[in-house]
């Protein structure tokens, strides 16, 4: 009778997590969708995903889980360090939209500490689903830019850029172009090995995102594809791991920007207009609507106001106050539309925590190199793409930048770590 008890009980508990685990999947592959939705459909399925992950009587373990990982707590303290900067942060109101923004640094690595644990199956589908989605988000933008090129390739000499999903946040998005692009390398190498139909058919489509890439012109996303490619070719050259393979790639490395110069327009201009503004950033004078001089004065703007209190920083709810105060004192001539965030995270958790902050910060980019996983080489392209683009952009301020790195990093160690070749 006690045999039987026990039987019964074990079948019940294995159809609860089936049942739990494919909740987790619908939940992961919504979440994924919501990119391409109004931001209010990613709170609500992100909310779903966490009380799947969390909600039952092993919360106590799953907390120990999150703190006995580097990785999880690593990525939490991204949230906490501005979380604590209310203690000295006076602009409450600001400080609260910060934290609301970047919630997700503690929720999603809490909810990996859960019941996250989903096949080989449905890792591969949901990396699948990620690179669909990415390649139908491509194609939406690709159809608007058709629809008047001249116009739009002329944008480019001014320092715009064609229509793009995550409601035109094209910094965002080409960084997901890039993730994508590594998401399906790993695919045709790893998973579909095997299966030469689907390995052609996804091979073919990180063929359209690469050419996608470079027609969007965005550099956040083709310095982070072009450092992952840079990462894989030493690998293999310095490993001795086909390094013939290596050598390939490091040429393509260099020779796919310059077909992109002469075949595809936007990425012309774009050269042609970094060339233009070089010469008012590299003395960093400021252009009115000029991208990268702007960006090299915010650069400034972001270590003077960290200096200024380098034990505690302003507080994250008053760093716009004191950015700002710095433009009006070095750059009075400048328009309230120039007027932006130090273009660099690691300098805006300095200008918010002082000089702990950016010591932080920096820890918790460096984590992820130093946690264990089946499949190094992937890993690290991921991470190190994902670290540069915070050097030179403010992701972790905004919704879709917070919950893209956060989840698509989490997801990777996830499949990483459990998934066996």
């Amino acid at each position: 009778m006690n045999r039987m008890l026990y039987v019964y009980k074990s079948m019940l508990n294995k159809l609860q997590n089936d049942w739990r685990r494919h909740i987790i999947f619908l939940f992961a592959g919504l979440m994924l969708a919501s990119l391409f939705l109004p931001r209010a459909f990613l709170t609500i399925t992100m909310t779903g995903f966490a009380v799947a992950a969390l909600a039952d009587r092993n919360f106590v373990r799953y907390l120990r889980r999150f703190i006995s990982s580097p990785l999880l707590w690593g990525m939490s303290l991204l949230f906490f360090i501005p979380l604590l900067s209310g203690l000295w942060s006076e602009d409450t109101g600001k400080w609260m939209e910060m934290i609301r923004i970047k919630l997700p640094l503690f929720v999603l690595p809490l909810a990996f500490a859960g019941a996250v644990n989903l096949s080989a199956k449905q890792w591969e589908w949901l990396a699948t689903l990620f690179v669909l989605l990415v390649t139908a988000g491509t194609i939406w933008s690709v159809f608007h830019y058709l629809q008047d090129m001249q116009t739009i390739n002329e944008g480019y000499l001014m320092a715009k850029a064609m229509l793009t999903p995550l409601q035109n946040d094209r910094i965002r998005f080409s960084w997901l172009v890039a993730a994508a692009i590594l998401t399906s390398g790993w695919l045709v190498y790893h998973r579909f090995k095997k299966k030469k139909a689907a390995a052609i058919s996804i091979f073919v489509v990180a063929v359209w995102l690469i050419i996608y890439l470079h027609l969007l012109a965005v550099r956040t996303g083709l310095f982070s594809f072009y450092l992952a490619m840079i990462i894989a070719a030493l690998w293999l050259v310095l490993r001795k791991l086909k390094w013939q393979y290596g050598v390939l790639l490091m040429f393509l490395t260099f020779l796919l920007p310059v077909l992109a110069y002469f075949f595809i327009p936007t990425f012309q201009n774009r050269v042609k207009y970094i060339r233009y503004d070089a010469g008012y950033f590299q003395k960093a004078h400021y252009l009115p609507g000029g991208n990268d001089a702007i960006r090299v004065i915010s650069l400034k703007a972001g270590c003077s106001v960290m200096l200024q209190k380098p034990l505690k920083g302003t507080g994250f709810g008053d760093v716009p106050a004191a950015v700002n105060e710095w433009y009006r004192i070095n750059y009075p001539e400048m328009k309230e539309q120039d007027k932006v965030y130090p273009a660099s995270e690691w300098l805006m958790y300095g200008a918010g925590a002082g000089l702990p902050g950016f010591i932080v910060f920096t820890v918790c980019m460096l984590i992820p190199f130093l946690t264990r996983v089946r499949h190094l080489l992937p890993w690290w392209m991921l991470n190190a793409a994902a670290a540069f683009s915070f050097l030179f952009d403010i992701g972790l301020e905004v919704q879709f930048g917070v919950f893209i790195y956060a989840f698509i990093v989490l997801w990777w160690w996830k499949w990483m770590k459990e998934e066996k070749i």
